[in-house]
């Protein structure tokens, strides 16, 4: 079994964050602060807990922030982090491509820079390196926006609070083998053509996650994790060591 500190660990660093507000965060997205610290380290704090040590941010808008940001962090010995600039405007899928090179020797983990979960990354390993296929993703089942009316007829006999959707969808945190990695192109979205092929392929396989996960994707996003960081109620935080 490879040790989770040899496995490199990249993260897409690239976005603009415009969905969090108007014209964008005043900050690149991996930079917007979740209880008082970047959501990029509690992403990077997540793995470092498990016993990954190898990182390589793919930074794109304002990445020379995110890259000045890392260097001031007195991360835990034996920690290595290092910003790649991939392009302002590339996609997902050909940011990978452009450190293929670097991932190629072995297993690699793939991740984005806005999601925390109370995800055990050992076990996501574990679990990679038993079945033997190329790539492994991560998959939960979010919490809907809204709650249900329950009906008998015209009737409302309850109500059920935002229940869980029966659906999985994809939640990042995947670890990808080097024959998934020589598939993707230079323009490729990852989530599309990928791991679409990998699917037809039969070489993906999902990870299912039944605990806490949350994408900071807007901006009530934002604030539903800084509450829950401000409440001592963060899953992400208490689930793993400090």
């Amino acid at each position: 079994m490879t040790a989770p500190h040899t496995v490199p660990v990249a993260i897409l660093c690239g976005g603009r964050g415009t969905r969090l507000r108007g014209d964008g965060p005043a900050v690149p997205k991996p930079l917007v602060e979740i209880g008082g610290r970047p959501i990029l380290w509690h992403v990077i704090r997540l793995y470092v807990a498990h016993g990954f040590r190898s990182f390589l941010l793919l930074t794109g808008y304002r990445g020379e922030e995110i890259a000045e940001f890392t260097a001031g962090v007195s991360w835990p010995e034996g920690v290595q982090i290092e910003c790649i600039p991939t392009g302002e405007d590339t996609p997902t899928g050909g940011r990978i491509h452009a450190v293929a090179d670097r991932l190629a020797g072995g297993t690699s983990c793939v991740t984005y820079s806005d999601g925390v979960a109370d995800l055990d990354l050992r076990g996501l390993l574990a679990f990679h390196r038993g079945h033997g296929s190329g790539a492994t993703v991560t998959v939960v089942r979010p919490e809907l926006p809204f709650g249900f009316a329950k009906l008998e007829g015209d009737q409302v006999v309850g109500f059920t609070e935002k229940p869980r959707s029966e659906a999985w969808i994809n939640a990042g945190f995947l670890c990808l083998e080097p024959c998934a990695l020589a598939s993707i192109g230079p323009d490729d979205v990852l989530e599309r053509g990928p791991m679409e092929a990998w699917a037809e392929q039969g070489a993906l396989r999902a990870h299912r996650h039944e605990g806490f996960w949350d994408c900071m994707d807007t901006y009530k996003d934002a604030l539903l994790l800084n509450d829950l960081v401000e409440r001592g109620q963060a899953p992400w935080l208490t689930a793993v060591p400090a």
